[in-house]
């Protein structure tokens, strides 16, 4: 009987950790593990003129109708050729240079943003400098702080 129940405690404790360690899994995959602003921490940091890199990929069109005070301009969007990550390698310089977080403003806040944020790591900015703007610019609320080329 002993060692019927050593079993099933043995079964039990390994059980646990395997559930424990799949749910640590899930929700790191869930969270991709992107570090995100939103839009109200992108104000303020521009109000109280914090060091902040925002660099925009709207595409040209997109970003001459409506960006963000201070944002670089790279019309990398959707950042998927090599043609796109040129774009992106014109400004990886300046981003070397600086300490400032990056907050990458993508339209929507998703797939070009993620990719931006994978094709900087690769080019040697550290990853804790790496934000993407939550939502993207077309959820901005802050028409204040828009401007149009």
């Amino acid at each position: 009987m002993k060692k019927f129940l050593g079993l099933i405690m043995s079964l039990l404790l390994v059980t646990s950790v395997v559930l424990v360690g799949c749910s640590s899994k899930e929700k790191k995959e869930e969270g991709k593990g992107f570090q995100y602003y939103t839009a109200d921490q992108v104000k303020e940091s521009i109000e109280k003129k914090k060091d902040m890199i925002l660099l925009d990929i709207q595409v040209e069109d997109e970003f001459n109708k409506h960006h963000i005070k201070g944002a670089i301009p790279t019309y990398a969007y959707p950042v998927k050729t090599d043609e796109d990550k040129k774009k992106l390698d014109k400004e990886i310089p300046n981003l070397e240079k600086s300490t400032a977080p990056i907050v990458i403003v993508c339209p929507g806040g998703a797939g070009g943003a993620e990719k931006t944020h994978a094709y900087l790591k690769e080019k040697g900015i550290k990853e804790d400098r790496i934000y993407i703007l939550e939502k993207g610019q077309k959820a901005w609320p802050h028409k204040d702080l828009l401007e149009t080329k």
